[in-house]
């Protein structure tokens, strides 16, 4: 489906854009392994973001705006006169994009009108519309990505762009509302984007990410997800007189990485399929360490890899004599669909104000996950909205800005439905 038509909606495609290449062009990382050590947010670069935040927030008139000490920027608007007792609702994004990808000196690139062909970037990054099927579906759209040389962004500076000027709309229309509150959160990619949220901060009992892909994907349902670090330690000895006394930790790791079943990698799976995703390999032969990510959207099946994780440990180490595997298994986030099933209100009203900006609702299930997600499992049901990013995580990531625009008339529609509420 082509949304081209709600560019028509000039002023907030205007302002959108703007927004939305301002934030892709600030560096804001965040690191994986600081992050699991407990530093939050991991990067400075986040904090000068979060900052910058604050103070356009100011600038369109919310004032009751605070950085907390871990990077959260929290933001709360009163209620229009009259609808003090509506229930609150929070919209939240992330600042930080992930580390896998080269996120510095980001140079968007904005294809206007695009015509349907190929787009071709800097490095050999080509996005190609007969591989990408939404890709296929935009011409006449304003499309925007990397030169080829970074990732975009859009995960989640799109939401982010979305959220100010959906609440910019609302201040300046003096559209009614209740109590609105906003969250951008750091660390987001890293899994620990909720460690430090200041839950007594809020107010609201629901909430919604912006933070999903393609126009009309709501997501309520997410993966289950885990971190398995497997050590495997050796026994070292000079390479010209190892026989037999050597044990190599790096044979053991890479014995276990190749044990993983094929077929259940995240390049092999999609839709509702689980998978083992090998995401680092490091050490030497005395010691090496493989860190993998579990997913799995059942429970059973999660204990199922969890089993099979510690099986092939077990088996791989047992190929060398002398050697042993440890293997250290960590909750990411787990699968919110049972807990927003408790609370279907808040999924209704996100599909009902979908509809009425004109798009049909797909739910989707998330392969992968949010900070709402954790939210979710914290108490507060926070479903998914798309933002009009694809391809994330990659040189070729790409926004559609008629899908932004899409996604921050929702958002005004969202604020509207609540109003309409009681407590």
């Amino acid at each position: 489906m082509n949304f081209t038509n709600h560019l028509s909606k000039a002023n907030a495609a205007d302002a959108l854009l703007k927004r939305f290449l301002s934030y892709v062009s600030n560096w804001t990382t965040s690191d994986s392994v600081a992050a699991d050590n407990g530093v939050q947010p991991s990067t400075e670069q986040q904090w000068f973001f979060a900052k910058l935040l604050e103070e356009e927030l100011k600038s369109i008139g919310v004032s009751d705006v605070t950085v907390t000490e871990h990077a959260y920027v929290c933001a709360r608007i009163p209620a229009t006169a009259g609808l003090e007792k509506v229930p609150s609702v929070c919209f939240l994004a992330h600042m930080d994009t992930v580390d896998e990808v080269d996120g510095r000196n980001v140079q968007p690139q904005v294809h206007k009108n695009y015509d349907g062909s190929s787009i071709s970037l800097n490095g050999g990054t080509v996005l190609d519309p007969e591989k990408d099927k939404f890709l296929a579906e935009s011409a006449g759209d304003t499309i925007i990505t990397s030169d080829g040389t970074t990732l975009l962004g859009a995960d989640d500076k799109a939401g982010i762009a979305i959220i100010m000027t959906g609440i910019a709309e609302i201040i300046s229309g003096n559209i009614p509302h209740g109590e609105l509150e906003i969250v951008f959160s750091p660390d987001e990619e890293t899994g620990h984007g909720m460690d430090n949220v200041p839950l007594e901060w809020f107010h609201s009992k629901q909430c919604y990410t912006f933070d999903g892909g393609h126009a009309g994907e709501i997501e309520i349902e997410c993966f289950n997800a885990y971190k398995a670090e497997i050590e495997f330690k050796g026994r070292a000895m000079h390479t010209g007189t190892a026989r037999p006394d050597m044990v190599n930790a790096i044979s053991m790791a890479s014995s276990f990485v190749q044990m993983l079943p094929p077929c259940e990698r995240p390049e092999t799976t999609d839709g509702r399929q689980g998978f083992y995703a090998p995401m680092e390999i490091s050490g030497h032969i005395e010691s090496a360490k493989v860190v993998l990510f579990l997913r799995d959207f059942e429970t059973d099946g999660m204990e199922r890899r969890i089993s099979t994780v510690k099986q092939l440990a077990a088996a791989a180490a047992s190929q060398y004599p002398g050697g042993s595997a440890e293997v250290k298994v960590t909750q990411q986030y787990l699968n919110m669909f049972q807990k927003i099933q408790k609370k279907p209100l808040v999924a209704e009203i996100l599909k009902e104000a979908l509809l009425k900006t004109g798009i049909e609702p797909k739910l989707m299930p998330i392969r992968g996950g949010t900070d709402g997600s954790r939210l979710t499992e914290l108490g507060l049901p926070t479903p998914n909205v798309f933002t009009g990013g694809h391809n994330f995580h990659s040189k070729s990531e790409w926004a559609s800005l008629s899908q932004m625009v899409c996604a921050e008339e929702v958002l005004v529609e969202l604020v509207k439905l609540w109003a309409t509420q009681k407590k």
